[in-house]
C-alpha cells in the first residue's frame, strides 16, 4: 500500500467520526513510517470534509464534535520529533464576534499544538476585548483571528486597531484568515501574515516566532 492510499484511509476514518476508526488508522500510518506532520494533514483533510458534510447537513455537530476529538486524541498519539519547538511560543485563536464559524479555526489550532505550539482557542464569536485580554493574560506572542463571513471580516482589523491603541501592536505578530480573507486584505489592515489554509497558518507561524 501507497503513501497516498494510507493518507486516503486517514481521511476517511476522520470522515467515520469514530474515535476507534480515527486512532486504528493513525497507527497503521505511524507503523508504515508516515511522518507525524503528514499523518496531521491527512487527518485535517479529513476533518475539512466532516466540516463541508456539516454545511451541507449531512452530519450534525455531535458528529463533528466527536471526530475533533478524536483527531485530537490521534495527535497527541504522535512523536513530532523535530517538528515541535524547544521553546513553546504563545498563540491564541478565536473567530471573530458575530461569526459563528469554528470547524476550520480549529483544524489550524489543533495542528499548531501539533507542531510544539501553545495555543489556547478562544471559540467563535469572541469580542474584540476578550481577545485583547486573552493575549494579556497569556503574554501571547501571536493572535490568529478567522472571519468566514464578509461581513464579519472588519472583525479582524478592530483587533488590531485595538492592539494599537493599547500599545500592544508591537509585541504581537497577527495572522488573518477565512473564505473572504486574502494577502492584500492582510496587508491593507496592518496584519503580520495571511493563511488559507492549517499547513500554511503552522509555516506562517514557524517564519514569523522561530
Amino acid at each position: 500500500m501507497g503513501k497516498q492510499d494510507i493518507l486516503d484511509e486517514l481521511k476517511q476514518a476522520m470522515v467515520t467520526c469514530k474515535a476507534d476508526v480515527i486512532m486504528a488508522a493513525t497507527k497503521k500510518a505511524v507503523d508504515e513510517g508516515i511522518s507525524g506532520i503528514e499523518i496531521i494533514d491527512g487527518l485535517a483533510d479529513g476533518m475539512t470534509e466532516v466540516g463541508d458534510q456539516f454545511e451541507r447537513g449531512k452530519v450534525f455537530l455531535p458528529h463533528v464534535m466527536m471526530a475533533a476529538n478524536g483527531m485530537q486524541a490521534a495527535v497527541d498519539t504522535l512523536d513530532m520529533g523535530e517538528s515541535g519547538t524547544a521553546v513553546k511560543k504563545i498563540i491564541i485563536n478565536a473567530t471573530v464576534e458575530g461569526d459563528v464559524h469554528d470547524i476550520g479555526k480549529s483544524i489550524v489550532s489543533t495542528m499548531l499544538q501539533s507542531a510544539g505550539f501553545e495555543v489556547h482557542d478562544l471559540g467563535r464569536d469572541v469580542p474584540v476585548g476578550k481577545i485583547i485580554e486573552a493575549i494579556k493574560e497569556y503574554n501571547a506572542d501571536m493572535v490568529g483571528l478567522s472571519a468566514l463571513m464578509t461581513t464579519t471580516l472588519n472583525g479582524q482589523k478592530d483587533v488590531i486597531e485595538l492592539l494599537k491603541a493599547n500599545g500592544m501592536r508591537d509585541n504581537i505578530k497577527v495572522m488573518v484568515g477565512g473564505a473572504p480573507a486574502t494577502t492584500a486584505w492582510a496587508e491593507k489592515i496592518g496584519a503580520d501574515c495571511y493563511a488559507e489554509n492549517a499547513t500554511e497558518a503552522v509555516d506562517e507561524a514557524k517564519r514569523l516566532l522561530l
